[in-house]
This record gives structure tokens, C-alpha cells and sequence, in this order.
């Protein structure tokens, strides 16, 4: 792999070039490049070139001591500086040594893919972007009236979304401000394989008077998993066990996510199953399909079910919210919804109006001790954990519950609503 450098003023460029094969991917899927940063750096910046449309390589970072940022496919750029960085990577001074920057050879064509890695080294840091306007904080739709239970209260959320700090196009802002005006209470922000939004959280969740959830999605090209919660980063690059085993050292939840999408379905080994499940992912564009159901209950009998909309950007995927995920809290903070989560205190709907008797709402299904609430489900069918239906008669109808799954269904088998 040929490497030439050339002094400029102030700054030394450094170029990889090379071309990666079938061969290369099937010997080791994740490369590393190296890049020398001296003593006295003020900021890293790195360029990655291949063709366009030719193949898919994913990029990230880690200095010496450890994880920088990921952006997978999403940039093809990204600085470092000791007080900024490009969202998806992680501020703060460079320590001098080798550095590597990260490929992923996700898709690599037949007949090999030419690429070209630039880092160049800056003596002086440069000039930060200004960030944009945060929206103004929306009015607030209405609640569904559900009845508190032990002293607990039902809260509506999202347990997957991303901003401009993986693949979305909204800030953490902008992804707030849009939640809250659905009338969400909590969600979670999981952007792909990095925790560089962390800290932007709780500052604008103050701003829009929502609980926005530290998350990650671990991302491989065998599966992707949630983590949620402030454990630090998940190194996506080892086996799935230890993803999970960090989670709950650091306090923190996994869940496999949309795990018969596509090409990101699940297909991960793993010694223990997480309880946690996306059963329900805006992807589950057919809901008489009912392989998920069928997937999450042969996963582990005590699944935990929550749904996501991986929201990315405007007119292009479901809304934040569609489907929601209740959460019974004892209130709103980061770690009451991570408890209730962790209890399996959970619900799922169709969107954040479930239950509100407004025209077109979906209807609502929520455990109340030792019954299930539907509201808004009259001419619905309510399947226990046995399968044997019930139909639902009137629009707030109470019904005995059983330890297991409920799903509530139209006549045509769609499914309307989950608990557990």
C-alpha cells in the first residue's frame, strides 16, 4: 500500500491508496489505516475517496487512547479538534502516536474497489461551524387518559432514532422538537455505532420537555442491536456477548433490533438472549405478516416487546413514534424508563394518539395490574398469551390478563397493538 507525504505549511497530508477485493472482505471485513499525529496537533482531518455507486466502505476512528467516532457510510470527511469534532466523532486533544483510521468493506464489487485515504495533521485548529437555530418548542398534543398503576404512569416514547451524528438529517434538536409535537415523552437517540451526541442530550431535552434516552445501535452487516442507556461506547468490532455484557455492567439495556429486516436481520451469534426485542419496527409495513410475533416469542418466552421508528429523515421513513413504545415509569427520567423497560412494564402502538378517542386514532392496548385496558379497540380481538381471542366491545374495555404476550387484532388478523 504506497504512502507518500508532503510538508505544507503548518499541516503534513499524508495519502493511502490501495484497492480493496472479494478476497480482502472475506479475510477480514474491518481494515485499518494508519495515520502518525506528532505532538502538538491541533486537529486531524480525514478524506476517504472511491468511486461512487461502485461499493459501500463505512469509516471511523480511534486514537491511542481508544475510540474517536464512527460515521459507517454516512461521510466521507470528518476533524477532530481538541473542542469540536464532526458530529459522529468525539472532541478532545489528539494524543500524539498512531492513530488508525477505520474501514469497513461493506460492499465490495466483483472486480475490486480503488480507495484513497487523506488525514491531514493542522498545527492550528480550524474554524468551527456554527451550529443552527434550535425550532421553537411545539405545543403539545393530548394524552390518552390512562389510569396510574402503583403510584406509576404510562409514558409514550421511541426507542430508536438518528440525527446528523450517524445517517439522519436532523439535528438533536430538530429530532426533539419533532418528537415532542407527536406528543412523545421519552426517546431514544441511537445513533449508528458512536455516543458522540451524548452530551448534547440533556440540554435539549430540557428544551423541549422530553427525556431523550442515551443510545447506540451497534451496528454489523449480521445484525444490528440496541444499547440504551450511559454505559459508553459499545465496540461494535467484538462478538455479540460482549456487546451485551457491557450493557449491563454499565447499567444499561440491549435489544436486538428489527431482527427480520432485510439485509440487517438478525443472524448474530449469542450466548444469552437479551429479553429486550424490537418486535415492532416501522419496516413491518404489513402487519397481517405475523413472522415478528412468531420470531420474538421463539426468541425466549418472557420476551420484552418495544418497537421503533428508525427514523432517519423526513419523507422518507415513519415518523418518531410510528409505532410508539409505552413505558409504565415511576416518572419520566432516564432512569425510571430504563427500569420499566428492564421489568418489562412495556406496550406498543401504532402511533403517539393510540387511545385518544380523536377521529382515526389507532387503538391502545396496556397491562392495569391483573386486567388489560383497550382503548379505542371496539369490533377488535384481543389474542392471549394461550391465542384464544376475545372480542373487544366498546371504546374503553377492561379485560382479565394473563402472564404472556397480548396482541390486539382487527378482524383481518392485522395486528393493532401489543403488551406484554
Amino acid at each position: 500500500m504506497p504512502t507518500a507525504d508532503r510538508p505544507t505549511r503548518r499541516e503534513t497530508t499524508t495519502a493511502h491508496r490501495g484497492r480493496w477485493t472479494l478476497e480482502d472482505r472475506v479475510e477480514a471485513i474491518l481494515r485499518a489505516v494508519p495515520v502518525t499525529v506528532p505532538a502538538g496537533t491541533a486537529a486531524l482531518t480525514v478524506r476517504l475517496d472511491y468511486p461512487p455507486g461502485a461499493g459501500v466502505l463505512d469509516l471511523g476512528c480511534v486514537g491511542p487512547a481508544g475510540f474517536r467516532g464512527w460515521s459507517g457510510g454516512a461521510r466521507d470527511t470528518f476533524t477532530i479538534s481538541a473542542d469540536w469534532a464532526t458530529p459522529g466523532y468525539l472532541p478532545g486533544e489528539l494524543e500524539p502516536g498512531e492513530w488508525q483510521v477505520l474501514l469497513r468493506l461493506h460492499r465490495i464489487p466483483p472486480d475490486g474497489l480503488p480507495y484513497e485515504v487523506t488525514a491531514t495533521v493542522h498545527g492550528s485548529p480550524p474554524v468551527r461551524p456554527e451550529p443552527p437555530d434550535a425550532p421553537p418548542a411545539p405545543d403539545r398534543p393530548p394524552r390518552p387518559d390512562l389510569p396510574e398503576v402503583d403510584g406509576r404512569r404510562w409514558l409514550a416514547g421511541d426507542l430508536h432514532a438518528h440525527t446528523v451524528h450517524s445517517d439522519g438529517a436532523y439535528t438533536i434538536d430538530e429530532l426533539a422538537g419533532l418528537a415532542a409535537g407527536r406528543g412523545l415523552d421519552f426517546l431514544a437517540v441511537t445513533d449508528h455505532n458512536t455516543v458522540s451526541h451524548h452530551p448534547y442530550l440533556p440540554a435539549a431535552g430540557a428544551r423541549y420537555g422530553m427525556t431523550l434516552l442515551p443510545g447506540q445501535e451497534v451496528t454489523t452487516d449480521r445484525g444490528h442491536a440496541n444499547v440504551f442507556g450511559p454505559v459508553g461506547w459499545v465496540d461494535f468490532r467484538q462478538p455479540a456477548d460482549t456487546w451485551l455484557a457491557a450493557a449491563e455492567r454499565a447499567g444499561g439495556l440491549m435489544s436486538v433490533n428489527h431482527p427480520l429486516a432485510a439485509d440487517c436481520a438478525w443472524r448474530q451469534p449469542l450466548t444469552r438472549r437479551p429479553r429486550l426485542v424490537e418486535v415492532w419496527h416501522s419496516g413491518w409495513w404489513d402487519r397481517t405478516w405475523g413472522a415478528p410475533l412468531s420470531w420474538a416469542q421463539a426468541w425466549r418466552p418472557d420476551v420484552v416487546p418495544i418497537g421503533g421508528s428508525d427514523f432517519h429523515r423526513p419523507d422518507a421513513d415513519a415518523p418518531p413514534g410510528s409505532p410508539t413504545t409505552w413505558v409504565l415509569a415511576d416518572d419520566a427520567s432516564t432512569g425510571s424508563v430504563l427500569d420499566g423497560l428492564a421489568a418489562g412494564r412495556t406496550a406498543i402502538s401504532a402511533a403517539p394518539d393510540a387511545g385518544s378517542g380523536r377521529p382515526g386514532a389507532a387503538p391502545l392496548l396496556v397491562r392495569i395490574g391483573a386486567e388489560v385496558l383497550v382503548l379505542d379497540g371496539d369490533g377488535t380481538l384481543l389474542a392471549g398469551p394461550d391465542g384464544r381471542h376475545r372480542v373487544v366491545r366498546g371504546d374503553r374495555c377492561r379485560l382479565p390478563a394473563g402472564d404472556g404476550l397480548h396482541v390486539l387484532e382487527s378482524p383481518r388478523m392485522e395486528v393493532l397493538a401489543l403488551c406484554g
